[in-house]
């Protein structure tokens, strides 16, 4: 298998070469030349481990990489980190069934992908001769940021910055990021929003100059971990087959029958992995596409325009505060065919007219989504509502995705079983679940209220909070948006001089 540039600017790369770059140099995303199907049928994957059948689906993707290689990137990444063997739980409440992401380090479901990135990337290196230093230059609206810092931490040969938008994080999220320990980690805070950040540094991947500067003066050679990066997308689609293997064993679902799956989207990447998932033969019927109340994506699935040009809005699920949803180019990409100059004129209307329009067809090609949002005080109603119901307690974005599923299933009468992915622990945005159980006192402490939250729900809280209570506050940079690719060259080539 070969990847390209939905833009067509890159061609005929191998998977370990589009993992190294991570974002094409005419800025488009790698993509395959075509998606594979699964070798096995889904019977005989119903019983592998999590780390097997991670093996079956990746090895299809990644081609370039030995059985050994590709083998032992999985059981790196997916060992005594996650505090449960299944990996990726399922549990059934309410109506549907919730996949649990969160059981990762960082206790969000970007662990899901970041846990093996890293040891991909490092492979790749050396599969292709790299002799220089691999740093990550990523954007994050909260949960990639601290999950790729995890991730890259203490990795030889690595290094990792992580730009943030300035109190567009939650307060946990933002210590999380700011107490990393690891020694080759930074993470900055930007005076923008996320798209800000993630235009910020897609501008420094197209800066030729810049880069070949870093290169010659650092030896290093930049890449991204955000879901751009194909070596991110990939290790996502695992999780989706893994929940319908979980359904068929334990008879929930009879083998071949349908099901849904309702994802929390932001950057689009997560529900991507869903629908690669469908077309490689997973039996899923309907992609529900649930927004918060930046609502960019049910807008677009609801009128084939995509408009960016809108207020933004702060919410209580901050990882989906997004207005430009970057992987939705990689779905244009198969809705035109792979027609690279219609996906370039596309992505240059969005620049710049801040919109653009598909045809007809293209839309005839994305039936299977559908997409809706959630309101602010519907969000918290789903979160109190469920608790009452059943004492299982969700987190906000995961509440966005079951107000958005509960409304569907309302307005469809579809009835089919449907997987829920649940992407954060409620400890992780403690604050806006307390508030929504009706909790008071001070908010803004956010370890009482984790206190607070862990005695309600009679559950105890992640060792990842517990490490964060103690941790040293290291990173303390703050800088504005015109000025990201200085920082970058402080962290890479000033502060180095001074040692």
């Amino acid at each position: 298998m070969v990847y390209n540039s939905t833009r067509g600017g890159e061609t005929n790369r191998t998977a370990s070469e589009a993992i190294l770059e991570g974002l094409c140099s005419d800025g488009g995303l790698f993509m395959p030349d075509h998606i594979p199907t699964f070798e096995r049928p889904v019977v005989e994957l119903k019983d592998m481990s999590y780390q097997e059948l991670a093996y079956e689906v990746m090895k299809l993707y990644f081609t370039d990489f030995t059985e050994e290689e590709l083998r032992h990137c999985i059981d790196a990444a997916y060992d005594e980190k996650f505090d449960t063997k299944l990996i990726a739980p399922l549990v059934k409440k309410d109506n549907a069934y919730f996949l649990e992401l969160f059981h990762g380090k960082t206790i969000a479901f970007k662990d899901m992908a970041l846990s093996i990135l890293p040891h991909l990337m490092v492979t790749s290196a050396k599969k292709n001769n790299v002799k220089d230093k691999i740093v990550i230059l990523t954007a994050t609206s909260g949960d990639t940021g601290k999950a790729a810092m995890a991730g890259f931490s203490d990795v030889s040969g690595t290094e990792i910055i992580v730009f943030y938008p300035y109190g567009g994080v939650s307060r946990f999220q933002e210590l999380q990021m700011r107490t990393e320990p690891g020694w080759n980690t930074h993470a900055v805070a930007i005076r923008g929003n996320f798209d800000d950040a993630q235009t910020g540094v897609k501008r420094i991947f197209g800066d030729t100059a810049f880069r070949e500067h870093l290169r010659e003066t650092a030896g290093v050679r930049l890449s991204s971990a955000n879901s751009i990066n194909i070596g991110r997308l990939v290790p996502q689609i695992v999780y989706y087959v893994y929940s319908y293997c979980q359904l068929l064993r334990s008879g929930e679902i009879a083998l071949g029958e349908g099901i849904n799956v309702c994802v929390p989207t932001g950057n689009f990447g997560n529900i991507l992995a869903a629908k690669l998932a469908k077309e490689m033969g997973l039996p899923v019927k309907k992609l529900i596409c649930a927004s918060n109340e930046n609502k960019v994506l049910t807008d677009f699935f609801g009128t084939g325009v995509y408009n960016r040009e809108r207020p933004f809005i702060l919410t209580t699920s901050p990882s989906m505060d997004i207005l430009i949803s970057s992987n939705l180019e990689r779905l244009l990409y198969f809705t035109v065919d792979q027609d690279t100059k219609e996906v370039q004129a596309l992505m240059e209307a969005l620049a710049e007219k801040g919109e653009y329009r598909i045809t007809d067809g293209m839309r005839a090609h994305m039936q299977d989504f559908y997409g809706g949002f959630a309101k602010e005080e519907a969000v918290a109603g789903t979160i109190k509502a469920l608790f009452d119901k059943t004492g299982y307690v969700i987190d906000p974005h995961t509440a966005v995705a079951k107000t958005v599923y509960d409304a569907y299933v309302k307005e469809t009468g579809d009835m089919t079983k449907t997987v829920i992915a649940s992407t954060a622990s409620p400890f992780k945005f403690a604050p806006s679940v307390i508030s929504a159980l009706g909790g008071n006192g001070n908010l803004d402490d956010v370890f009482a209220v984790i206190d607070m939250l862990s005695e309600k729900a009679g559950v105890k809280e992640p060792a990842a909070v517990s490490e964060v209570r103690t941790a040293q506050i290291r990173h303390n940079t703050i800088c504005e948006l015109k000025d990201m690719e200085d920082v970058t060259e402080e962290f890479l080539i000033e502060d180095r001089e001074k040692f």
